[in-house]
């Protein structure tokens, strides 16, 4: 009788263990995605950030746009977005200024898909500010204020912040999705920009819990 106790006792303390380790993970560190080391701080207040890192000039960002706005429709309410400008060469430099001047302005929503076809679709020559402040005159913003805004003081910083955090995010392509500070997702590593997002929920899921349990 004093046997059985014991072998009993011994299967309920060793199932929670073999249970835990059973319980396998999705998805990969080092595999479906990347931890960004050090850590950055994020301005998303009690929710979990979520940065696309991303250009205008970038068709891969243009296809990958339709995600983002699927996943946005349906996002978890424990994560906030945003995009974040990327600028490796002068072409994307271009597009991250035109990106931040709109936002001071109050019209990058607007303008943000259909720039996109402007360049992709309709093969619109937008070389320059000027071919800019000329797009964004649909949105209800004079030519001249945009190109003034694109070298003000407040889009200048701006930039200046996006080039440091895709540094420190170690990001080396567009599009690539950045977790609250801590994690880096590309489509490679998730295996297709159609499954990008299943990595970035898990992660938020991840991450909302930790917050939680702090």
């Amino acid at each position: 009788m004093r046997n059985r106790l014991l072998a009993l006792l011994a299967l309920l303390l060793t199932a929670p263990l073999a249970g835990a380790q059973n319980m396998v993970e999705p998805y990969i560190l080092g595999t479906h995605y990347y931890a960004i080391d050090p850590p950055q701080p994020t301005s998303s207040g009690g929710k979990v950030e979520v940065l696309e890192v991303f250009s205008y000039g970038c068709i891969h960002c243009a296809h990958f746009q339709p995600e983002v706005d699927k996943w946005m429709k349906a996002k978890p309410p424990q994560a906030s977005f945003g995009y974040l400008p990327a600028m490796f060469n002068p072409t994307f430099a271009l597009f991250g200024r035109a990106y931040y001047t709109a936002e001071v302005l109050g019209v990058s929503e607007k303008g943000h898909r259909d720039l996109f076809k402007a360049i992709f679709v309709d093969r619109k020559p937008i070389r320059s500010l000027d071919d800019l402040g000329r797009f964004y005159e649909a949105y209800g913003v004079k030519a001249d204020d945009f190109v003034k805004t694109a070298t003000s003081f407040a889009v200048e910083t701006k930039v200046n912040r996006a080039n440091q955090l895709v540094q420190k995010y170690g990001v080396d392509g567009t599009p690539s999705v950045v977790v609250n500070g801590k994690y880096r997702i590309t489509g490679a590593s998730a295996q297709g920009y159609d499954k990008l997002f299943n990595v970035v929920n898990f992660l938020v899921a991840k991450e909302a819990a930790a917050m939680g349990a702090k």
